[in-house]
This record gives C-alpha cells, sequence and structure tokens, in this order.
C-alpha cells in the first residue's frame, strides 16, 4: 500500500475511533437522568467494583508503605531529616502513589472485568436482546458502570493512601524506631487538605472517568468473538494504563507548579 494511503486510512480510523467514543460517552451522560428512579442499578456495581477490588487495593496499599517506609528513611537519614519520614509517606501517597498505583490497579482488575463482561454480553447477543425489547443498553448496562466506576475509583484511592500510611509507620516507628510523635506531627504539619488531599482526589475522580470509560468502550466495541473480546480486555489494559499516566502528568504540571 502506498505509504501516504496508508497514512491517510490510519487518520481516518483514528477520527472515526474518536468521534464513535464521543458519541458513547454522549449517549451516557442523556441515559445518565434515567439512573435516578432506579439507583440500585448504580449501587449493585459500586459493590461489584469496589468491593471486588478492595482486597488487591488495600494489600498493595500496605506493601507501598512498607517501601516507602525504608527507602524514605535510608534517603531522610543521610540528610539528618528522619523525623519527617511521615511527611515524606504522606505526601508521596496523597499526592501521587495513591491515585495513579489505584488506577492502575483499578484498570487491571476491575477495567478487564468490565470489558470482559460487556463483550460477552454482546457475543451472546443479550445488548441484542435489550433492543427488541425496547429497554435501552447504554442505559440499563453501560451508566450504571460507569458511574459506579466513578464513584469506587477515590474511594479505593482514598483506602489505598491511608493503608500506605499505616504501613509507612508500621515500618518507620514500630521497626525502624522512628519518633512517633514527630512522624505524626510533621505528616499534620505538612500536608494541607485542599493542596494536597484534595488535589489527589481529583486526579482520581479524573482517572476514574477515564478508565471505566475506556473499559466499557472496549468491550461495547469488542468483535462478538472469544478472539474479539479477548483483544478488547487487553486493550483496556495498555489504554486505559497509558491513559492514567499521561493524565497523572498533566494534572500534576496543573496542579502543583506553584
Amino acid at each position: 500500500m502506498n505509504p501516504i494511503t496508508a497514512l491517510g486510512a490510519t487518520i481516518r480510523e483514528t477520527i472515526d475511533n474518536v468521534g464513535y467514543a464521543t458519541r458513547l460517552f454522549f449517549s451516557v451522560l442523556r441515559a445518565s437522568p434515567g439512573l435516578l428512579r432506579r439507583p440500585r442499578l448504580i449501587t449493585d456495581q459500586i459493590h461489584f467494583i469496589g468491593n471486588y477490588s478492595l482486597v488487591i487495593i488495600a494489600v498493595s496499599g500496605l506493601f507501598v508503605g512498607f517501601v516507602l517506609g525504608l527507602q524514605g528513611y535510608y534517603t531522610l537519614n543521610k540528610y539528618g531529616s528522619e523525623q519527617a519520614l511521615g511527611l515524606l509517606v504522606a505526601l508521596s501517597l496523597t499526592r501521587e502513589l495513591g491515585p495513579v498505583v489505584t488506577a492502575l490497579l483499578f484498570a487491571g482488575r476491575a477495567g478487564t472485568s468490565l470489558t470482559a463482561e460487556i463483550g460477552l454480553m454482546k457475543a451472546g447477543e443479550q445488548l441484542a436482546a435489550m433492543e427488541m425489547m425496547a429497554v435501552d443498553p447504554i442505559q440499563r448496562v453501560i451508566a450504571p458502570r460507569f458511574w459506579a466506576g466513578v464513584v469506587a475509583m477515590p474511594v479505593l484511592a482514598a483506602i489505598f493512601s491511608a493503608v500506605g500510611v499505616i504501613g509507612g509507620y508500621l515500618v518507620g516507628v514500630q521497626m525502624i524506631g522512628v519518633d512517633e510523635g514527630a512522624f505524626w506531627s510533621q505528616m499534620q504539619g505538612g500536608v494541607d487538605v485542599w493542596k494536597d488531599i484534595a488535589n489527589g482526589m481529583i486526579k482520581s475522580v479524573v482517572f476514574g472517568f477515564a478508565v471505566t470509560f475506556i473499559a466499557l468502550l472496549q468491550g461495547f466495541e469488542a468483535q462478538p468473538t472469544p478472539e474479539g473480546v479477548a483483544r478488547a480486555t487487553t486493550r483496556t489494559v495498555v489504554i486505559a494504563s497509558l491513559t492514567v499516566l499521561a493524565l497523572d502528568f498533566v494534572l500534576t504540571a496543573l496542579m502543583f507548579n506553584t
């Protein structure tokens, strides 16, 4: 194929994909007000997405806190500042590691589950059957899962950060011997609720929007075959992970540039 023709075909396909994703996103927004009459659809999905991801999020947060406690102590000890270990652990988790690592784990656990579920529903013609019965599959299937992911993601990120702080405390104070009062006082004095915690929560909300929508989009447009669902699941992890890292850079540059 002529290189120019191939480039044009790639650009056209990209524009088509962006247009399809945009139409689906606005369809989800249009269908969302109808969920107010059936909130159980969202709460059930919050339980499915959030509760089943809780263990991996909590365990990962604990071990990340362990590592931060060790590495932070070894680094700060060189400069005689090991009393600031609590501040280092808290800022690292609330600003960066909490939202980002949670989003990556969320993409691997909940995102793939959503993609596979929607893809299998499409392969089994369940979505087509809903349309035949005058049931909007976007309102009944896609929108509840989307908003459940948006709600669950910040909660999981907060749990990750809280458990991570506990992990840093166990290693830094209980194992290494950093002064407990200094650990907590430095943290309380240096972490700002709005600048650090609130910005971290905003990050997690944005990541929740992105990861959940990517997972649902890949499942909704998957080929209705086992191979198509498998490829869509793989694309969910790859695209969602890269999107999270790119958004993290942009949000960090906007939020913490002062």
